[in-house]
């Protein structure tokens, strides 16, 4: 399995033989027959979801790079280019600039910290509660020539080992969604800003238009959050509450994906782009050549047991977000700008 990374998941001989068990425990926690229930999720979130990325992360680079996010697309614009501007919207919305030390909220493997950090000059540092991930984004920030002004540590983003007032400002991209409660995830990216500092991201969320009541419409909740280790989905309103309750003045707060034009959406890049390679591995023929040649490596013996299931996980999830972004009922990209009181 092709990834971008010297110590993939798959390949390290470390590592490789707890593919089926972490699978199997992520899994778990999704399982209602088996007591994985929305308590469970909130109470072992931290491990829910290192699990979820220690076995995805090799599948998200070979499909999606190093930005593990959507973006709203226009025409003409590359899957590349859009996601580079959307980066470079939060910088320009934080008002970023050299010399700034700022956080990064979920960083992955700091494929934003990057675009951001050489956008703005800032100097960024990130905190992600996955070991693999860490180890894999600070090695790519030297290989970058960017580990003077990038860098990711290990933590918790509802406990994070900083100083209150260490930073000018921070942002989350499409990573609070992981947090059991948001109020006190907020509370602790309020706790670390310096007074006056702007705090920004993209959020999932359920849209207005989706109704509890519809049957279809929660079995795309909760298909979304079984294949992208959420421990529940919230409204766009309860983000605007949260940051409120955590002590933010909001600024502003709107879906982005909306500004995409009608032939691009944001779930494009699932639904098939024009063709070219990278985009074949996103596409939906891609994703199953894929599945169909990770099954027969492990058939093989060639990858570990329990690839498979994480591919299957994958394709499902990769089909459900469609789902949610054909029916408007879901979107990954809740804009979000807050400040600190001065």
């Amino acid at each position: 399995m092709a990834t971008t990374g010297s110590n993939a998941f798959y390949t390290d001989p470390a590592t490789s033989p707890r593919v089926r068990s972490t699978i199997r425990e992520y899994l778990g926690f999704h399982d209602e027959t088996a007591g994985g229930d929305l308590d469970a999720r909130q109470a072992h979130y931290e491990r829910m979801v290192t699990d979820f990325y220690d076995v995805v992360t090799d599948f998200y680079e070979y499909g999606w790079g190093d930005s593990f996010h959507f973006a709203p697309c226009h025409r003409h614009e590359s899957f590349r280019a859009s996601l580079a501007r959307h980066q470079h919207y939060l910088a320009l919305r934080l008002g970023l600039e050299p010399g700034m030390r700022v956080l990064d909220v979920g960083c992955g493997v700091g494929g934003p910290m990057r675009g951001i950090a050489r956008f703005s000059g800032a100097t960024i540092e990130g905190i992600n509660n996955s070991a693999y991930q860490v180890d894999k984004g600070n090695r790519y920030n030297v290989a970058a020539g960017l580990a003077e002004r990038c860098s990711l540590r290990e933590g918790d983003f509802m406990a994070m080992p900083f100083a209150a007032g260490r930073y000018g400002a921070a942002y989350a991209i499409e990573a609070t969604c992981h947090a059991p409660d948001k109020t006190a995830c907020f509370s602790e990216v309020f706790r670390v800003l310096q007074p006056g500092g702007r705090f920004a991201g993209y959020e999932w969320c359920l849209t207005d238009l989706y109704d509890a009541d519809d049957p279809g419409h929660r079995a795309i909740k909760r298909g979304i959050e079984t294949g992208n280790g959420l421990p529940d989905l919230a409204r766009t309103s309860d983000v605007d509450r949260a940051l409120a309750a955590a002590g933010f003045e909001v600024c502003d707060s709107k879906d982005v994906a909306l500004t995409a034009d009608p032939e691009t959406p944001w779930h494009l890049p699932l639904k098939g782009e024009p063709w070219s390679l990278a985009a074949l591995r996103r596409s939906p023929l891609g994703r199953w050549l894929t599945h169909a040649t990770v099954s027969t490596l492990e058939t093989l013996r060639a990858a570990p047991s329990g690839s498979s299931e994480v591919s299957a996980m994958l394709m499902g999830a990769a089909d459900v977000l469609v789902r949610g972004g054909d029916t408007g009922i879901f979107t990954p990209s809740y804009f979000f700008l807050a400040r600190k009181p001065s």
